[in-house]
């Protein structure tokens, strides 16, 4: 695929990252299979919301390993990072957790399934072309895919490129330097945002 969408989320997964003071730790219960949200600054991540329209830029998945919080989350390579540093790479610190609204629908086998399906990913290259292939992977991706294999859930509606806001200058000037004439308007893609207004998750927590 493309790089215009590599632009719109590559930069937040491998070059976005800032020296925000780490936040503290969320006060809720969290559960394994939780989605975690943040933004990080950047011009490209600037393009990233206002393609999106939406404040968040990144996203990941949490599952507990002896006794720490780990998100799983497509940077490159895909890895899984422990909470307090996941958090601190946000900008001021602010993230959002959300979980399934049934989320007893979740097992322990369910869940086990999900968490081994996220770890076949590790190490792999981030996908900075997007395509939907399961070679390289992209951050919400990474997330909507656990959910789709592991629990047969699709959280949120997959999009095609011509679905995003293109119309700011910003986002133009990105285009017209990535792909010149030659968009690929029908390319299939999930966004970080397509996840998060996804009415099939609850709020559990922001900061």
């Amino acid at each position: 695929m493309k790089l215009f969408l590599s632009v719109f989320f590559l930069a937040l997964l491998v070059s976005c990252s800032n020296n925000s003071p780490e936040s503290s730790l969320p006060s809720v219960s969290l559960k394994n299979g939780d989605i975690i949200f943040q933004s990080t600054q950047s011009r490209q991540c600037e393009a990233v919301k206002l393609a999106t329209n939406s404040e968040y830029s990144h996203v990941g998945i949490l599952f507990k390993e002896e006794g720490k919080w780990m998100v799983y989350e497509a940077v490159q390579p895909v890895k899984k990072t422990g909470l307090s540093e996941w958090i601190a790479r946000g900008e001021n610190g602010h993230y959002v957790v959300k979980r399934l609204k049934n989320d007893e629908s979740l097992t322990a086998a369910t869940l086990q399934k999900m968490k081994e399906i996220a770890a076949t990913d590790l190490g792999k290259n981030y996908d900075i072309y997007f395509n939907w292939s399961d070679d390289e992977i992209y951050c919400s991706e990474l997330v909507w895919k656990v959910y789709d294999e592991g629990a047969g859930i699709q959280i949120g509606e997959l999009r095609q490129l011509k679905d995003f806001d293109l119309t700011s200058p910003q986002v133009q000037t990105i285009m017209s330097e990535r792909y010149g004439s030659a968009i690929p308007y029908e390319e299939k893609v999930i966004a970080p945002s397509d996840l998060f207004e996804s009415n099939k998750l609850k709020l559990v927590e922001t900061n």
